[in-house]
């Protein structure tokens, strides 16, 4: 942390362009000040005092940014635009408040007491089937469709098979007794309404030889808040969920890549350094030592969408393949696009829709002509968002996350009996 708030991480960008087409809204608008170095330009004018920040141009070009970080990469300079983009949202918000709206969002997702209710609201609406009948284009309509989306699968829903393992190679025998500890980052969206993750996440990791431990007194991780430039509130959360976790070293596993992403970058917030070192996604811990155990055969052809949080902040791209890989019959296939953001980026979907839609369309056109039963993500938003695109578009195919597949493998194997 600097008095710069990361301002400073900015300054080795030489504006070579080598971002430009890794950027989803600059391939979505073709304007500069909408790609990386661009707002950077923008960023160092508002730094300097050479743009107030109630500037309507700045503000637009700012908060049109999804904070992928795609641009992070591909930049031969180290540039670190995603502390950049925070230190002046922040700046920002000193000056203006987050839109009533985006409050709203935060109020109702992330507020320990408010959000039980809300997320307990919208499973009993998820459960009645509404959402799914409802999901299309247009605002509520889109929204419908994300709710649907975060429905937990069904056997045969999808329409690959899974085969079991004959009873006699069954390997339940050979199944390890949990014996290394773990800690489970539950957060507020994964917990709401994304629990038969967790629940998959615990059941898998047994298999693999770890003991899932709960972790009384975690919050929200703070993302959405330091995102939408509300510094205080995310350092006060970050204080609050590295008090949680204690000083041990057992790993702390998340399943949310947003939530992996921000954990890691505490350090920026609070005194976190060695919180940081020890939180781990959920693939990094499976395929670490070889690599999942093998589970039982599932046919179907699946294919894996990385998280821009799990892909560009985290560096993470091997791992969550590995997962996939364990799973015998499974056909991974590739399509254009894959990298590129799908236009969730926490409350951007919400707040931006027209740009969050025009993100998404490119990635969707691709996944129709490669045609998956499955698509794989490793993020909650994402979840929502190409699952909601591909029911308005038409397209069939089911979203879950990476763990949902092997726990589902796992479960026909035997694992579990």
């Amino acid at each position: 942390m600097t008095e710069r708030g990361g301002f400073e991480a900015l300054d080795t960008c030489v504006h070579c362009g080598f971002c430009l087409q890794a950027c989803p809204t600059f391939l979505a608008t073709g304007d500069e000040a909408d790609s990386p170095r661009g707002r950077i330009d923008l960023m160092r004018a508002l730094e300097a005092g050479e743009l107030a920040p109630d500037d309507p141009a700045l503000r637009l070009h700012l908060d049109r940014c999804l904070g992928c970080r795609g641009c992070e990469p591909v930049c031969p300079s180290g540039v670190g635009y995603g502390r950049g983009i925070e230190a002046a949202r922040a700046l920002l918000a000193t000056r203006r408040r987050p839109s009533a709206l985006a409050r709203a969002a935060l109020w109702a997702l992330t507020s320990p007491g408010t959000s039980r209710i809300v997320y307990a609201l919208a499973r009993m609406l998820r459960a009645s089937g509404i959402p799914r009948r409802l999901a299309g284009w247009g605002r509520f309509r889109f929204a419908m469709g994300m709710l649907a989306a975060t429905q937990p699968g069904k056997d045969g829903e999808r329409r690959g098979k899974t085969a079991k393992v004959p009873r006699k190679t069954s390997p339940v025998a050979r199944r390890p007794s949990p014996s290394s500890p773990v800690l489970l980052f539950r957060g507020c969206v994964m917990d709401g309404l994304f629990a038969h993750v967790h629940d998959a996440t615990v059941r898998t990791l047994g298999v693999n030889g770890w003991a899932v431990r709960e972790v009384p007194g975690q919050v929200c991780c703070g993302a959405l808040h330091a995102h939408a430039g509300l510094r205080e509130e995310a350092r006060r959360l970050a204080r609050a969920n590295v008090a949680a976790f204690g000083d041990g070293a057992e790993p702390i596993v998340v399943n949310s890549a947003g939530c992996g992403a921000m954990l890691k970058e505490y350090g920026h917030l609070v005194d976190a350094a060695g919180f940081a070192a020890r939180v781990r996604d959920v693939t990094e811990v499976l395929a670490a030592g070889g690599g999942p155990r093998p589970g039982a055969p599932v046919d179907v052809q699946v294919a894996y969408d990385p998280p821009c949080h799990l892909l560009h902040a985290q560096r993470i791209a091997d791992e969550p393949l590995r997962v996939l890989a364990a799973i015998p019959v499974l056909r991974v296939v590739s399509f254009a696009d894959a990298a590129q953001c799908c236009g969730s980026a926490g409350l951007f979907t919400l707040l931006e829709p027209a740009m969050s839609r025009a993100v998404l369309a490119p990635k969707l056109a691709s996944l129709r002509t490669a045609a998956p039963q499955v698509v794989a993500t490793g993020n909650p938003g994402c979840v929502m968002q190409l699952g909601a695109g591909l029911a308005a578009s038409g397209v069939t195919a089911a979203v879950r996350h990476p763990v949902e597949l092997l726990d589902e493998s796992y479960r026909a194997a035997g694992y579990y009996a």
